[in-house]
């Protein structure tokens, strides 16, 4: 068992996803409210920026749904978590829970909601089943009025809506589904090592960060779920020491 964890004070996740989530908001409320096209750069970097700040977002609502926001403390996790989905898209966190841990039990199985057959695996199919199923009418219906709240209400250009706010929130799905889903769970030759039928990732430490929070170690996330985002890459490295030595 990995007890790197119990080394750190318990409100170390804490921080670092209450960090995520401010700087994503301050960003976004920067990019919407005070930006006035002063810097052309920022139309290219704000979307990059704010995308890789939504799935920081996302990923935090996801250490929530483990308990590692704040170890021990139920109530500040789902806090957290309720927050950190209302942000990245008006998600309903129970439902999110709920499957993501059907997924940890029975990972690339029929019961995995996560989990697209060889046959259906195609990229396309399986994101665009993998986004519907946690869709909702009164998720579609929240944003449609916050949008138009900010419109109207607040005299926010509908083309920056778009470009700092649902463009980069489209883009982040894109990003946790392929790093996160498609490429550690996509059936293939490869035979996977165990029964967690997940795969990990050859990218550097740097890399790994950009692309996904380090959820491209996703072999060692479903061994060892209760090691937070931050934490893997050491996780990593002590297993391929053991392998190795």
């Amino acid at each position: 068992m990995y007890g790197k964890s119990e080394n750190i004070p318990k409100y170390t996740g804490f921080l670092i996803a209450g960090t995520i989530i401010i700087v994503c908001l301050a960003n976004l409320i920067f990019s919407l409210a005070f930006f006035q096209g002063d810097y052309l750069l920022w139309f290219f970097l704000g979307p990059l920026i704010q995308t890789f700040l939504f799935t920081g977002v996302f990923i935090s609502a996801h250490e929530a749904m483990h308990g590692l926001v704040w170890p021990g403390n139920k109530i500040i996790n789902r806090i957290v978590g309720w927050i950190a989905v209302i942000l990245y898209a008006m998600f309903d966190y129970s439902k999110l829970y709920s499957a993501h841990h059907r997924h940890h039990a029975n990972p690339g199985s029929a019961e995995d909601p996560d989990f697209r057959e060889p046959e259906n695996a195609a990229y396309w199919k399986w994101y665009f089943r993998f986004i519907r199923q946690y869709l909702s009418l009164r998720q579609l219906l929240l944003m449609a009025l916050v949008f138009n709240l900010l419109q109207y209400g607040m005299n926010i250009h509908a083309q920056k809506l778009l470009l700092f706010w649902v463009v980069p929130a489209l883009l982040s799905t894109h990003q946790l589904f392929f790093f996160g889903t498609y490429l550690p769970h996509k059936p293939g030759k490869n035979s996977f090592k165990d029964k967690h039928n997940a795969r990990s990732n050859e990218f550097p430490v740097w890399l790994s960060f950009l692309t996904c929070y380090h959820f491209g170690y996703h072999h060692e996330h479903h061994l060892a779920p209760n090691i937070p985002w931050w934490q893997l890459p050491a996780y990593n490295r002590q297993l391929n020491q053991k392998f190795t030595s």
